[in-house]
């Protein structure tokens, strides 16, 4: 870059790296992060991990030795010495699927996800199997915000104990989070939801979002989503959800246990990217995504990562 003064060489750069779509962050230059010009805001992310603290056996057919939230936490700290700005979620469906729930209910993995550093939850369909009373009494173990916009809980027990969406800041990046669960007519018993009124996603996300970007002013909104991936009908799902959309940038989803090589890229109502993405199931995968955030426009952009555990 001969003839480029310091000043111009940083600014070609930065406006290289905004210049839409996805990058890699290995063509930055270090100096632009320490000098604080740009950001990083890791999203890292768990769905349907169904207790599974332990990895699967040695003997098992398909998964000998992975996945395990033990495996998880051991990546979760290494990701945080990497970046301390890490934001780590969970899409639902934390609960059945091993002895340790039908011994500790909901209770031990709730601990385990808060002494872990969560930032965020939601609810998925299995977080129901015990009932609302059962929930309630796990909730008192989340050191983090459990998130639900679309499950109206004010005629229940669990009133003013799910929030309907989280705001917070990492690194001076402030994030809006809301989220969105699955009917449960059908899938989960009346006696385990009660009262508990279903309201539809689309309409749900359409505010939420709204909300969270022009009168919370984020910088990011992300969605936790266990409505489940794809489906061959018209049941509502992220990826027909994600075009609809018009300020959800990511929308971490659960329920159908996909493994996404890669985030899914879309087009938004706008014309602007959202990102959708999954990490299968039982901790065997977590989805990382490095967001760059230029300190002063609070534009961004996104490099991802697959983590196989």
């Amino acid at each position: 870059m001969g003839g480029f003064s310091m000043s111009n060489r940083r600014t070609f750069i930065k406006q290289s790296v905004f210049g839409g779509g996805a990058l890699a962050l290995g063509f930055i230059p270090d100096e632009l992060f320490a000098s604080g010009e740009l950001l990083k805001l890791t999203v890292m992310h768990t769905n349907d991990m169904h207790c599974h603290i332990d990895p699967f056996s040695d003997s098992h057919a398909e998964y000998a030795g992975r996945g395990g939230m033990v495996r998880l936490a051991s990546l979760v700290a290494k990701s945080r010495v990497e970046n301390p700005n890490l934001l780590l979620l969970d899409a639902g469906d934390m609960f059945q699927g091993t002895p340790y729930f039908n011994y500790f209910k909901g209770d031990l993995i709730l601990k385990l996800m808060s002494q872990m550093g969560y930032d965020a939850g939601t609810i998925g369909n299995h977080e129901f199997d015990n009932g609302l009373n059962d929930i309630a009494s796990a909730l008192q173990f989340a050191k983090f915000p459990i998130v639900s916009s679309n499950y109206d809980f004010s005629d229940t027990i669990l009133s003013g104990h799910v929030k309907k969406y989280e705001v917070m800041k990492k690194g001076g990046i402030k994030i809006g989070i809301y989220g969105l669960g699955i009917e449960l007519d059908g899938l989960v018993g009346k006696l385990n939801y009660g009262n508990t009124r279903y309201l539809d996603p689309l309409t749900t996300a359409l505010e939420m979002e709204q909300l969270l970007k022009q009168d919370h002013k984020c910088d990011l909104v992300i969605c936790l989503s266990h409505l489940g991936f794809s489906y061959a009908n018209s049941k509502i799902s992220d990826r027909s959800l994600a075009p609809q959309t018009k300020y959800t940038d990511l929308i971490v989803g659960g329920h159908t246990h996909s493994f996404l090589e890669k985030p899914l890229l879309l087009n938004n109502a706008s014309g602007k990217p959202i990102l959708v993405n999954q990490a299968g199931w039982a901790a065997l995968a977590a989805g990382k995504i490095d967001f760059v955030f230029d300190r002063t426009g609070k534009k961004k952009t996104f490099s991802t990562v697959v983590n196989n555990l």
